[in-house]
């Protein structure tokens, strides 16, 4: 009777083992310019697949359930490497670096030495400048559950200073996906890195995001200037169109009377998150009522850039359907955007014995 409960026991214990593993494949997935091939992995554990390929660590689609089981994909993209390696300034679902937003005239001075990088966003750069880690390939290796991408960024690249190694893992559990960045350098340099993703809970093409509701555990934000660069002012957003800290439509406010909004043509800003700790919390849900999709953010990090999708042009994407104005929004969580040119924000500097390390996960569900 006890070898029989404990073979039990044992094959309860190995299902549940079973259930949890998260299978990843590869495949070969179309060639750079020149020649080198591209390779795209999919993560799947059941609830979630992901598919993520080596160029610009780009997630190319994540397929998720909607309250009745369906599953769809939620971000947007193309169908070949061939037309995100052509039109990789749209920054679909890929990793974003050395310095995610926007650096204000293109410069900032680190231990007394004023840097230069090149400006691709009129006078600032924007996303690591015109080739930033949206742009090149990533060395791949399947590890647990995920991916493990590695990039080594010389010394000057793109500006910045030191010889730089960046990972980025993504791993897929029980309908999380989890992205775990880390660098090291040998040189003092600036680091910022985040995932940038375009959302739409109702399914990439399907629709704009106005009725998604939105929550951000954050009370301040950063203003921006005409260049959407932060003035240096932190300020509260009670009795404002950004006052997220409960549930509240996107589209409700988005067209506000307000400068910020104007400025951004909508929502394009950093929010100062509530934690601020360094220690993993939520940062934000979003919650498509149609489907009942419910996404969460949670990070390390100590800002979150949420973005309405506001110069999305209707260009074309994913089976050849376009996407329009706010057809998708972006969390992009973050150091605040230009901070190496802020003494009060939180400081982006890595120095040699020093590793940046970053979490963010987004979980899945629905309701």
């Amino acid at each position: 009777m006890k070898t029989i409960v404990v073979a039990i026991l044992c094959c309860a214990f190995c299902a549940t083992f079973v259930e949890a593993k998260t299978d990843v494949t590869k495949q070969p997935f179309g060639k750079m310019p020149d020649g080198t091939p591209i390779e795209i992995f999919t993560l799947s554990d059941g609830k979630v697949e992901a598919r993520i390929m080596n160029f610009g660590g780009i997630i190319v689609s994540l397929k998720t359930p909607d309250r009745n089981g369906k599953m769809e994909d939620i971000v947007l993209g193309f169908d070949t490497a061939e037309e995100y390696v052509a039109n990789s300034h749209n920054y679909y679902g890929a990793v974003i670096g050395r310095y995610a937003n926007r650096i204000a005239h293109g410069t900032f001075t680190l231990e007394g030495k004023q840097h230069s990088l090149p400006k691709n966003n009129g006078e600032n750069t924007l996303h690591g400048g015109p080739n930033g880690f949206y742009n090149v390939l990533w060395k791949a290796k399947q590890i647990t559950n995920g991916i493990e991408l590695t990039y080594f960024s010389k010394d000057g690249e793109q500006g910045f200073p030191g010889n730089l190694t960046a990972t980025v893992r993504y791993t897929l559990e029980k309908g999380a996906l989890r992205v775990e960045y880390s660098a090291t350098t040998d040189q003092p340099t600036v680091v910022n890195m985040t995932q940038h993703s375009y959302f739409n809970l109702a399914g990439q093409s399907n629709g704009d995001i106005l009725g998604h509701q939105l929550t951000l555990h954050a009370s301040k934000f950063t203003p921006v200037d005409a260049g959407l660069i932060p003035t240096g002012e932190i300020k509260s957003v009670a009795s404002t169109p950004f006052d997220f800290l409960k549930s509240a439509r996107i589209g409700d406010r988005i067209e506000a009377s307000d400068e910020q909004i104007k400025l951004g043509g909508g929502y394009d800003h950093n929010w100062v998150l509530d934690s601020s700790s360094g220690k993993l919390a939520e940062a934000a849900e979003v919650y498509e009522p149609t489907s009942g999709r419910v996404m969460k953010v949670s990070t390390t990090e100590p800002g979150i850039q949420f973005y309405s999708g506001n110069f999305l042009n209707g260009s074309t994407g994913k089976g050849g359907k376009p996407y329009p104005k706010r057809s998708a929004l972006c969390l992009e969580t973050q150091h605040y955007p230009d901070s190496p040119n802020h003494s009060a924000f939180p400081p982006t500097e890595l120095k040699p014995g020093q590793k940046y390390d970053s979490v963010t996960v987004f979980s899945f569900s629905a309701r």
